[in-house]
């Protein structure tokens, strides 16, 4: 099976929902005019960027704005869209919500990000997930990642383990540790014998800036594609078979010996 894979590698308007909604809108629109686009992803927090301190008040409650907004776009341009991650305000604390709608427009998985980045304060302002990121997509089984949690191989080899063929990942990740962003996709990707989907936003805000450089990177370890640092769409095509091929040419997840690991 291949996957035709937009990458929206937008700026983001610090703490301003309303120009977010409008931007996305549009950059979906381009990725999926005139041309044969199956999925689209967008980055990490894309409705509020890094505003922790006034989340309380721009939060989207239980995310039912953006699923409503991004159900509205996936049934209209009859797309997969992994819609990032927003700032989903529930009951018991705000999360970061990772969402993934279908072409129909039918919500089929949230993932609330486990892994929180003290160094940006999440962990004063955010709550940590709990439940993985495996969700199925068009057939094949995939996994939704945020930023912070590829600094994880135990919680990634979590999802292969269970059959994950993808891995697409949203962040916001700066531009001073752009060689760990390569890094760790490129190892992600070679461990894992898997595609890895990941779009990082570009731009600025008060406190840091942005990388850019989303990627496409095969079984292998191959780039398949890799943005600049500014705003655009890095689209290709992936050749899903290849996952089994690489995986039968060396197979780790049968020589694996997870007895002795601890």
């Amino acid at each position: 099976m291949e996957w035709n894979i937009s990458i929206i590698q937008m700026d983001i308007v610090f703490g301003d929902p309303k120009q977010n909604f409008l931007a996305a809108e549009k950059w979906i629109k381009e990725a999926c005019a005139g041309k044969q686009t199956d999925i689209v992803i967008l980055p990490e927090l894309w409705t509020t960027g890094y505003d922790l301190p006034q989340l309380d008040t721009i939060a989207d409650k239980h995310a039912e704005k953006a699923i409503s907004f991004l159900q509205h776009l996936a049934r209209s341009y009859q797309v997969h869209i992994i819609g990032g991650s927003v700032a989903n305000k529930k009951e018991d604390g705000i999360f970061n919500t990772l969402l993934v709608i279908n072409k129909e427009g039918e919500l089929i998985h949230t993932y609330d990000k486990l892994h929180l980045f003290k160094l940006m304060d999440e962990h004063l302002y955010l709550q940590s997930g709990t439940a993985t990121g495996l969700f199925q997509l068009n057939g094949e089984t995939a996994a939704g990642l945020i930023c912070y949690d590829i600094r994880f191989p135990e919680w990634v080899r979590t999802h292969t383990s269970k059959g994950a063929n993808v891995l697409f990942v949203s962040a916001e990740w700066p531009l001073a540790r752009l060689a760990h962003w390569r890094a760790l996709l490129i190892a992600r990707a070679i461990e894992n014998q898997c595609y890895v989907v990941a779009c990082n936003r570009s731009g600025s805000d008060p406190a840091n800036v942005f990388a850019g450089h989303s990627m496409i990177i095969d079984p292998w370890g191959e780039i398949v594609g890799e943005a600049g640092e500014n705003s655009e769409i890095l689209a290709r095509t992936i050749d899903l078979a290849k996952v089994s091929e690489v995986r039968n040419m060396i197979p780790i997840f049968s020589d694996r010996r997870p007895e002795y690991y601890g």
